[in-house]
């Protein structure tokens, strides 16, 4: 190779990385394409002109001034990313008809459902970042005449659907009408310094949900929420298992969990397996239901296993523990898979607190909850620890202080 082609190989290259950086800095703030921070007014056509116009020339970042817009869903494309300004909110309207139905999954079943506020699918890249607010308006979702007849729910506030390299970091997440952060089939995603508050009165607010998604970061997250924190998700029952994708590489540290159903869960939609979890210099507080939770049913068949919670600190929750594989077992009850679920190779490590009560591990007699291993725990509660059904526990490491109750009670466990 000549002198000639190094030099044309080399502007080439420099050529390259500046058009890569043009576009990722370049801006499209909403306002110039149309969009009003005015509460009459509905915005989704301008701020999605805005999107589309951003990706057409090459990608960049659409921005949402100060000032509160409203919309409906908003669809994402390649190389287009979203920054909040601080004092801005994207706020989203409360009519099924602003959010169509998309190919996605809901409660663990592969299926057509309500697409959410913000969109991402297929993406390779992609960033919500900014000090803003992104209000899914819950509370009026409650108000809306019809949503408890919607075929196809309440929309989300966040899904990102089979991307890689994702960023979701640094903004407020208010009110999400359904779950928050919604990660689906995706890959190396990244969701840092969230402040996520729904009022207790919405039901499934969950915070971040990952669902069989792999290699994601969650990092300096504060949820104060009416569902689960944090819940990981794999698929349901029979689908669940065709698909058989599993939630694994997780890594969920240095969070506040607040009121929630759960800190930090597994399942109940675990049928495609959960796998290589960790949670861990986390404070579990403000009457968190149960900090660590695991829940499943007999119809789900999937393994969830090797999930380690260590350094946590319990103020004021409502049970430290609870393993459930037979959670909320309503009508009509699905016959148990074959096999059964499993859930083993659990550790807890130095997690201490006050609870109202230890709380329970419950298995199933034909599929006990095996191998988990308590180390340099402490607990002070009102009432006792409740095991059934539970086989290879090293209860070595847990050191309980019980006032109205037996410190363990045991039916069936080894």
């Amino acid at each position: 190779m000549n002198y000639k082609t190094l030099v044309r190989i080399f502007l080439a290259i420099i050529l390259i990385l500046y058009l890569i950086s043009c576009s990722s800095t370049r801006k499209y703030v909403i306002t110039d394409y149309g969009a009003v921070a005015d509460s009459s007014v509905v915005n989704t056509e301008a701020i999605q002109k805005t999107i589309d116009k951003c990706a057409k020339e090459g990608g960049g970042t659409v921005v949402v001034p100060q000032g509160v817009f409203r919309s409906g869903a908003l669809f994402f494309k390649q190389d287009v990313n979203l920054y909040i300004q601080e004092g801005g909110v994207l706020k989203g309207t409360v009519d099924e008809a602003d959010y169509p139905v998309v190919d996605t999954r809901w409660e663990g079943i592969e299926r057509k459902w309500s697409s959410a506020f913000i969109n991402a699918f297929e993406l390779d890249g992609f960033k919500i970042t900014g000090k803003g607010t992104i209000d899914g308006s819950g509370v009026e979702w409650l108000n809306y005449r019809k949503w408890q007849e919607l075929e196809a729910g309440r929309p989300r506030l966040i899904a990102v659907q089979n991307c890689q390299y994702v960023e979701i970091s640094d903004f407020s997440i208010k009110n999400q009408a359904c779950w928050g952060v919604f990660i689906l089939y995706s890959k190396n995603v990244e969701i840092k310094n969230l402040t996520i508050r729904a009022a207790h009165n919405i039901p499934m607010s969950d915070g971040i949900d990952l669902d069989s998604s792999t290699e994601v970061h969650v990092i300096g997250c504060d949820i104060d929420v009416n569902d689960d924190c944090v819940a990981i998700k794999s698929g349901k029952d029979e689908d669940g298992r065709r698909v058989g994708k599993p939630a694994q590489k997780i890594l969920v540290e240095k969070c506040r969990f607040r009121y929630g159903h759960g800190g930090v869960s597994m399942g109940s939609e675990m049928s495609g397996g959960i796998r290589n979890v960790e949670v861990r210099n986390c404070v579990m507080e403000e009457g968190n239901w149960a900090p660590i939770r695991f829940k499943s049913q007999p119809s789900r068949g999937g393994v969830v296993e090797n999930i380690t919670y260590r350094d946590l600190k319990l103020k004021n929750v409502r049970r430290a523990f609870e393993f459930n594989m037979e959670w909320r077992m309503r009508p009509p009850i699905k016959p148990p898979s074959d096999p059964l679920p499993v859930v083993r190779n659990i550790k807890i490590i130095n997690v201490s607190g006050n609870a109202e009560e230890v709380g329970f591990m419950h298995g199933l007699k034909k599929s006990p909850i095996k191998n988990v291993t308590f180390k340099n725990c402490n607990i002070q509660a009102e009432k006792g620890f409740v095991l059934e059904n539970v086989e290879g526990l090293d209860l070595s490491g847990l050191e309980l202080e019980v006032e109205k109750d037996e410190a363990i009670i045991r039916r069936n466990a080894k």
